[in-house]
C-alpha cells in the first residue's frame, strides 16, 4: 500500500494530483486501452473512488464538471460533489484490492482512491 507520507509525492500541481504509483498504473492502462478518462460520481458505494474508463465508454451528463487532468487524462466530477469538495485538493492514489467492477484497473486487483487535503480557495490574506 502506498503511503503519501512515505515519499509518494504528488506529481501535478492543480486541484487534482496523482501519486507516483497511480501515475505508473495510469500509464500502464493507457498503453493497454488507449485514451482513458476518470469520473468521480456523487453517489453512494464507490462515490469517493474515481472510476477509470476508455474515452467514449462513459456517458457524461449535464451534472458533470471537468475539474482537471492527470497524466494527460481528463478528470470529471459530479457538479454537486465538486461544490461540496470546493475547499479540498485531491490526490489520486492506488492501493491493492478490487474496487468498482467497471473501472479499468479492477482486473489488475488494484483500485484508485482519492486522498484529500483542505486548501485555500482565495488569494492569501494581507498581513496585519
Amino acid at each position: 500500500m502506498n503511503d503519501p507520507a512515505a515519499g509518494n509525492r504528488v506529481q501535478d500541481l492543480g486541484r487534482v494530483g496523482v501519486t507516483d504509483a497511480a501515475r505508473q498504473l495510469i500509464e500502464r492502462l493507457k498503453a493497454t486501452h488507449g485514451p482513458i478518462m476518470f469520473h468521480l460520481s456523487g453517489g453512494c458505494c464507490d462515490g469517493s473512488a474515481p472510476m477509470c474508463f476508455k474515452v467514449g465508454e462513459f456517458r457524461l451528463g449535464g451534472v458533470d464538471e471537468k475539474v482537471g487532468e492527470i497524466v494527460g487524462c481528463e478528470f470529471w466530477m459530479d457538479r454537486e460533489q465538486f461544490r461540496r469538495w470546493a475547499h479540498t485538493r485531491w490526490t489520486v492514489d492506488v492501493v491493492p484490492g478490487r474496487g468498482a467492477s467497471f473501472s479499468l484497473e479492477a482486473p489488475l486487483n488494484q483500485r484508485f482512491l482519492i486522498r484529500s487535503a483542505m486548501c485555500a480557495t482565495g488569494p492569501p490574506a494581507e498581513p496585519v
